[in-house]
């Protein structure tokens, strides 16, 4: 099993983790629960986000025309996630593919580290395990990871797959060429839910990554101290 997740210590680095004990991905997949739904593409002459580039980076970064609208019901309340494929492509494919997948629904923010990020995407269930192993090819990191931003968690290049983290602080860092984690969306309302997630397991790498991909159930009914939970995720149909 590969398992994807990034630590803090003096610095952020990246690490396989072979032998650590949250085995798995760092990113969480939730569809939606109610009829299908289609994608909300939006274009417009002027700029239709609150992204910024990253310093440098400023003549490279690409105007934004295009969003996809993603509503996330947690525990904790409601967020609203834009998600921009001209920012990041792979990125914003895989994650509203996941979406509509259903991949997130009922699964655990099983890594909350305040002052840091928030983490989620392992799903235990019926065919959904074998995301885990379906990696896609990184994006030029342009965006700023600002406070709200989401990127996929990875264990080395083009290891993305399920894993999802939003920034609670500006992680400029985590853009840096070692590492390359990208932004490719925003929370646009609920950061008050976000906020409200639990911390939970160990303070840095939050629950088993291996348990949960395993027998997530058994794993999560077993723990006195629950996490909150993503109750679906949907793409929001055009008006």
């Amino acid at each position: 099993m590969k398992h994807h997740l990034f630590k803090i210590t003096a610095i952020i680095f990246l690490t396989g983790c072979e032998g650590d004990n949250n085995g798995g991905s760092a990113m969480t997949e939730t569809a939606a629960d109610s009829a299908p739904v289609e994608a909300m593409q939006e274009t417009a002459p002027e700029a239709i986000h609150d992204l910024v580039a990253l310093p440098g980076m400023e003549d490279t970064a690409p105007k934004i025309t295009q969003k996809t609208t993603v509503l996330m019901r947690t525990g904790s309340g409601d967020i609203s996630i834009d998600i921009f494929p001209e920012a990041a492509p792979n990125a914003a494919a895989r994650f509203v593919e996941l979406v509509e997948a259903g991949f997130y629904n009922n699964t655990p923010v099983f890594r909350v580290v305040p002052g840091f990020v928030a983490q989620f995407g392992i799903n235990w269930r019926g065919e959904y395990p074998a995301w885990q192993e379906n990696n896609f090819d990184d994006d030029p990191s342009l965006f700023a990871l600002e406070r709200g931003t989401l990127a996929f968690a990875k264990a080395g290049p083009n290891t993305n797959s399920t894993q999802v983290f939003i920034n609670y602080v500006e992680n400029n860092r985590l853009a840096d060429p070692q590492f390359n984690f990208t932004v490719f969306g925003k929370v646009v309302t609920g950061m008050e839910a976000v906020d409200a997630f639990v911390p939970v397991g160990d303070p840095n790498m939050g629950l088993d990554q291996g348990q949960l991909w395993n027998d997530g159930g058994s794993y999560l009914d077993s723990l006195e101290d629950k996490p909150v939970m993503i109750e679906s995720a949907a793409v929001l149909a055009a008006p």
